[in-house]
């Protein structure tokens, strides 16, 4: 058993609940740790034996890039959904943090991050 993780994903998306933020849109980061078998990938180098991190990155991008959700839990539960979608088969667990940095309230912090986790 191994794990996959991509750090701080950067994406630009028209994501809230506030009209600005769909109109302006914003930078989320995200971190996707993928939990699955990795000693064949070791022994043999050979990709088929593993995910594709370059695939992660493109597939999640591409879809957050085409949609809008008014929460960042709603996003979080999507990219799950696509990592099931796409990588199930392979996927033992997923672990999937997003950070929004410009939230639209009074106050002083540098991130709201929401952090959900499936089994496949």
């Amino acid at each position: 058993m191994g794990k996959v993780r991509i750090n701080n994903m950067l994406v630009y998306t028209y994501n809230g609940v506030m009209g600005e933020e769909k109109v302006l849109g914003q930078k989320l980061e995200l971190d996707i740790e993928l939990t699955l078998l990795l000693e064949k990938a070791g022994k043999t180098d050979d990709l088929h034996q593993t995910i594709s991190y370059a695939d992660v990155y493109t597939d999640v991008k591409t879809a957050l890039e085409s949609k809008s959700f008014d929460l960042i839990e709603a996003v979080t539960y999507y990219v799950l959904d696509i990592l099931g979608e796409k990588y199930g088969d392979m996927l033992e667990h997923a672990l999937v943090r997003t950070r929004k940095y410009h939230v639209p309230i009074a106050g002083f912090f540098d991130n709201v991050e929401i952090e959900m986790e499936r089994d496949y």
